[in-house]
């Protein structure tokens, strides 16, 4: 851990000394984390031992309102993240991740909140002989989920800067490979900022207030992935997934949607099978049928070509119980043109992650 932070506070050290020239707009940000495992789930009693801790290095891109969306959210920054995490637990490993983020500002631009989507490589997953204990990472490569939310003061000597607050870090494999249990830290962290410039361009604030809105849209998405149960040692199943909804545009960043879809879970013929022969006190007979149809309601925040969804569900059709028939779908949306767009989701029961859901679809 010292090795790093010396060479990153050497790199701040050599930026210092980089030459003028046209402005980058950029800055980058040293963060040191330490806090605890949140216990979400008794099952991960025996890895919550120390203290984790880590660091944060960040690259961030200003904006100063060149692009309307910027203006409307307050001139964030966005940026890419490395992260180092030990969790101060032999069986749970190290984690390193990527991210990419956004960060937002309040309070006269006193208060950051950052969000951060990527992925991390965990280096001792679980392993029927080697590791058995690991029930939080099934797999190696993981989705990972950093917030920060900091009280941050920049140029307080030259172009350096301070922030510090708390940090929250999400680690899951979203049930692609049992065992999941996944791993929630919440820490505090305090930071170094360092711009790439002398000074600060001018807010542009040249926003046009006139309303604004759209007809009702119609939406086809089909997602997929792969998955599977909780039983250890069964396999992985494709999964899709039909939906249909109609959006209705309230103003430039916010729209309402209302649809319907159907899953084709093929991992659940599998448990259905399984508890049939291991668990006759279930009462579950091996004919249920393994798909089910949901209705949802759901909100879309528009963020440049990019969207953030939330949606709530309920199954209408569920033969066959499986974690409670309300879900939630959360992810985001990348729009190519005005009707095409991907969208990388995770659907979950409640703190139970079912599946990450790569979609593409149409916006009619």
């Amino acid at each position: 851990m010292k090795y790093w932070l010396t060479r990153f506070i050497i790199l701040f050290g050599f930026l210092s000394f980089a030459q003028e020239g046209k402005p980058s707009h950029t800055y980058f940000d040293l963060n040191y984390f330490g806090g605890n495992i949140a216990l979400h789930n008794n099952d991960i009693l025996h890895l919550i031992k120390g203290h984790p801790e880590g660091f944060i290095f960040s690259w961030n891109k200003k904006t100063y309102g060149n692009e309307t969306w910027e203006q409307r959210y307050n001139y964030p920054d966005f940026g890419a993240s490395f992260s180092y995490q030990d969790f101060k637990n032999e069986k749970l490993g190290v984690n390193y991740a990527l991210y990419a983020h956004y960060n937002f500002y309040f309070l006269n631009r006193n208060v950051m909140l950052r969000i951060g989507q990527g992925l991390a490589y965990n280096t001792n997953p679980y392993d029927k002989i080697n590791n058995p204990k690991n029930i939080a990472f099934g797999s190696d490569i993981l989705s990972a989920t950093y917030v920060m939310l900091n009280y941050k003061k920049e140029r307080l000597f030259s172009r350096f800067g301070l922030q510090t607050g708390l940090s929250f870090t999400h680690y899951s494999n979203a049930n692609v490979k049992a065992p999941n249990t996944s791993i929630n830290t919440l820490a505090l962290n305090i930071g170094l900022t360092y711009n790439l410039d002398t000074e600060d361009s001018e807010f542009i604030s040249d926003l046009d207030n006139e309303k604004f809105t759209e007809t009702i849209k119609y939406n086809l998405v089909l997602r997929s992935g792969i998955n599977q149960s909780d039983v250890i040692g069964s396999q992985q199943f494709p999964f899709y997934i039909f939906s249909a909804y109609a959006d209705k545009r309230l103003s430039h960043v916010s729209a309402l949607q209302l649809g319907a879809e159907v899953f084709f879970s093929n991992f659940l013929k599998e448990l259905i099978y399984y508890q049939s022969v291991a668990y006759p006190e279930l009462d579950v007979t091996g004919d249920e049928d393994y798909k089910r149809v949901g209705i949802f309601v759901g909100h879309e925040l528009f963020i440049n070509k990019l969207s953030v969804i939330s949606q709530l569900g309920y199954y209408v059709y569920y033969p066959y119980d499986f974690e409670g028939r309300t879900y939630i779908r959360v992810g985001l949306k990348r729009y190519f043109g005005k009707k095409m767009f991907g969208a990388l989701t995770l659907k979950s029961h409640g703190a139970k992650a079912e599946a990450v859901e790569f979609g593409i679809g149409v916006r009619l």
